[in-house]
C-alpha cells in the first residue's frame, strides 16, 4: 500500500513537471503581432472592467474618500488665505512700529501717517499704553476723548508673553459690528512698553471665504479660537456666535457629522486650523447633497468605461495594421546590413520605426566607415613600422661603426633603442595631434639630467610635431644628451644646459647652448654617431640648417628647421 501511494506520488510529479515545461515552452515560443495586439486589447479592457466593478461595489467608502481630500485641500488653501491675510496685518504694524515720529513721541505725527496709510484698508489704528489707556484712535479724531479698549484679556495677554496676537471676534457697541484686533507689542529698552493695534471688521475677512470655488453644496466658515464664527460663506447671521456643528481642533483634519438646530441633518465637514493665528476653517455640506453627484458620476464613469473598451479594441486594430508593415521592412533592413549592404533611412507613420530605421542606416554607415578607417590604420601601422626598423637600421650601423667592442656596442645601442622608445611612447600618446616639442626634448633629457633643476632650462612657445619629425629630432636631441652627460654639461658639478626656440618666418630654430666652466674644448677630428644622426637625418628628412660652435664654456649648436616639414598631416601650426 505505501508502495503504491509512492508510485502515485511519483507520477503526479512527474506529470506536473511535464505541464510546467509545456507551459515554459508555450510561453518563450515567438508570436505573430497579432498575437501581440490582442494582448493589448486584453489589457486595454480588462482595467477598465476591474475599476468599473470595483467602482460599482465600494463606492460609497471610494468617492467619501475622495471628497473629503478634496474638501480638505480646500479648507487649506482657505486657512492659508487666512494667514496671508492676518500675516500681512502684522506685517504693515511693524512697519508703522518703525515710524521715526513714533520713536520721538510725537503722536500727532504718528495719527497722520497712520491714518494715511490705512486709507482703504478698512481697518484702524489703536496705539495703547502699558496700562491699556488708548494714545491714539484712527478711528476717532485726534485730541478726542478716548474710552477703555475693547478686548483687554487679548490686549494683556499680548503684553505678557511679547508676541504678536490675533483676538477672537467681539462685538464692538460703538459701532454696532464684529470686529477683530491684530495686537503687535512694541517692548524696548529704556522706553515704557505699548501696544499697536489693528481693529478690523470681520465681515471684511469674508472675502477671503468668497474667493474660493465653493461648489457642489460646500460652504466654509472661519473660527476663532473660542469656536465662535467670524466669517462665512453663508449663515451670515452666525457671525460672533458657536459653530452650529461641535468640532475641535485637531493637528490633521477630520470629519465631523452634526446636527443642525432641531432639524436632523448629516453633514460632511473638514477642520483645518491655521498655522499662524491658531483659528479655524471649517469646510461643510450637507451629505445629501454631496453624494447625489457622486451616484450621477459613478453612472456616467460605467457608460464611459463601455465606450473606453470600443474605442481601445478600434485602437488596437489600427495600431497592428500600422506596425505590420514597418517591422516587415525593417526586418528586411536588417538583413541587408548584416550582410554588408547599404541601408537608406524610412519615414514610418510611428515615430519609433522611423527612429529605428535611422539607426540601422546609421550603422551601416558607421560599418562602412569603420571598415575604412581600419584599412588605414593598417596602412598607417605599416608606414611607422618600417619608418622605425630604417631609423634602428641606421642607428644599428652607426653605432657598430663608432664602438671599440661589443659590449660597448650592446650598451650604446641598448640606450638610442630606450630613446626611441621614449619617442615613441609620446607619438601614441599625442596620435593625430602629433608631439609637443617640449615634451619630446624633456623625455629625451631626463634620463640624463641632473638633480639640481636650475641646471637645465628650457624655453620657447607651443609646437607641435609630426610623427616623422618627432621620431627624427628625438633621436638627435638623445645624442645631444648623451654627448652632454659624457663630456658637457652634464659631465661637471657645475655645468648648464639652455635648450630654446622660436619660430620665425616659417622656420623653427632651435638652439642648444650648453655652459661648462674651463671647457677647452675643441672641434673632435672623428665623425661620431650624433654628428650623422644630425648631418643625414636632419638635414636629409627635415632639410634642416645645422651649425656647431666650440665656445670657450660649452657647445653650441643651432637647428634651423622648415615648419611645413614638422607640422602634423593636414594641420597648421597654432590652430586648435
Amino acid at each position: 500500500m505505501e508502495r503504491s501511494d509512492a508510485q502515485t506520488g511519483t507520477t503526479g510529479t512527474r506529470r506536473t513537471g511535464h505541464a510546467g515545461a509545456r507551459l515554459r515552452v508555450w510561453l518563450t515560443k515567438p508570436r505573430p503581432i497579432g498575437f501581440f495586439l490582442f494582448l493589448v486589447i486584453v489589457v486595454t479592457i480588462a482595467p477598465a472592467l476591474a475599476v468599473s466593478t470595483v467602482l460599482l461595489q465600494r463606492n460609497d467608502a471610494a468617492q467619501r474618500e475622495v471628497v473629503n481630500t478634496l474638501a480638505e485641500a480646500m479648507a487649506d488653501s482657505i486657512a492659508e488665505a487666512v494667514d496671508r491675510e492676518l500675516s500681512a496685518m502684522v506685517t504693515t504694524l511693524r512697519v508703522l512700529s518703525t515710524t521715526p515720529s513714533l520713536a520721538a513721541g510725537n503722536i500727532e505725527d504718528f495719527y497722520n501717517r497712520a491714518r494715511l496709510a490705512l486709507i482703504g484698508s478698512e481697518s484702524h489704528l489703536i496705539l495703547l499704553d502699558s496700562g491699556l489707556r488708548q494714545l491714539v484712535n484712527t478711528r476717532r479724531p485726534f485730541g478726542a476723548p478716548l474710552g477703555p479698549p475693547a478686548d483687554p484679556a487679548t490686549l494683556e495677554q499680548a503684553l505678557e508673553t511679547r508676541m504678536p496676537v490675533i483676538s477672537g471676534v467681539f462685538h464692538d457697541g460703538e459701532t454696532g459690528r464684529w470686529m477683530f484686533n491684530v495686537i503687535l507689542p512694541m517692548v524696548r529698552e529704556n522706553r515704557p512698553a505699548r501696544l499697536l493695534v489693528m481693529a478690523r471688521a470681520a465681515e471684511t475677512i469674508a472675502e477671503t471665504l468668497s474667493q474660493q470655488m465653493l461648489r457642489g453644496g460646500w460652504n466654509a466658515a472661519l473660527l476663532d479660537r473660542y469656536g465662535h464664527v467670524v466669517a462665512a460663506s453663508s449663515l451670515s447671521s452666525a457671525v460672533g456666535k458657536p459653530f452650529f456643528l461641535d468640532v475641535q481642533a485637531q493637528p490633521t483634519p477630520q470629519t465631523v457629522i452634526g446636527r443642525m438646530e432641531d432639524r436632523s441633518a448629516s453633514y460632511i465637514a473638514i477642520v483645518e486650523q491655521t498655522t499662524f493665528s491658531g483659528w479655524q476653517v471649517v469646510a461643510w455640506a450637507p451629505t445629501a447633497a454631496v453624494e447625489q453627484p457622486m451616484r450621477r458620476t459613478l453612472r456616467q464613469l460605467f457608460g464611459g468605461t463601455l465606450i473606453i473598451i470600443a474605442i481601445a479594441t478600434g485602437a488596437a486594430w489600427l495600431l497592428g495594421r500600422q506596425i505590420a508593415r514597418p517591422v516587415r521592412r525593417l526586418a528586411r533592413d536588417a538583413h541587408r546590413l548584416g550582410a554588408g549592404e547599404t541601408v537608406e533611412a524610412a519615414v514610418y507613420p510611428i515615430a519609433e520605426l522611423t527612429t529605428v530605421s535611422a539607426a540601422l542606416a546609421e550603422a551601416a554607415r558607421d560599418r562602412e566607415q569603420a571598415e575604412n578607417d581600419i584599412r588605414l590604420l593598417m596602412r598607417e601601422v605599416a608606414h611607422r613600422a618600417k619608418n622605425q626598423l630604417t631609423v634602428v637600421s641606421s642607428m644599428a650601423k652607426q653605432t657598430a661603426r663608432s664602438a671599440r667592442s661589443l659590449p660597448a656596442f650592446l650598451d650604446s645601442f641598448q640606450k638610442r633603442l630606450y630613446g626611441l622608445a621614449r619617442s615613441t611612447d609620446l607619438l601614441i600618446a599625442g596620435g593625430a595631434s602629433g608631439v609637443d616639442l617640449k615634451a619630446l626634448v624633456l623625455a629625451q633629457i631626463e634620463p640624463f639630467r641632473p638633480e639640481d633643476a636650475r641646471r637645465l632650462e628650457l624655453s620657447g612657445p607651443p609646437f607641435r610635431l609630426g610623427n616623422q619629425a618627432a621620431q627624427t629630432l628625438g633621436v638627435a636631441v638623445h645624442e645631444l644628451a648623451t654627448n652632454a652627460a659624457k663630456y658637457g654639461a652634464f659631465s661637471t658639478r657645475t655645468g648648464r644646459l639652455a635648450v630654446s626656440w622660436r619660430v620665425e618666418e616659417d622656420r623653427l630654430i632651435i638652439v642648444w647652448r650648453e655652459h661648462v666652466e674651463r671647457a677647452g674644448r675643441r672641434r673632435p677630428a672623428k665623425r661620431g654617431f650624433g654628428t650623422e644622426i644630425m648631418e643625414r637625418m636632419l638635414g636629409g628628412t627635415l632639410n634642416a640648417s645645422i651649425s656647431r660652435s666650440f665656445h670657450r664654456d660649452g657647445l653650441e649648436c643651432v637647428f634651423i628647421i622648415p615648419v611645413e616639414r614638422l607640422l602634423p598631416d593636414g594641420t597648421r601650426q597654432g590652430e586648435g
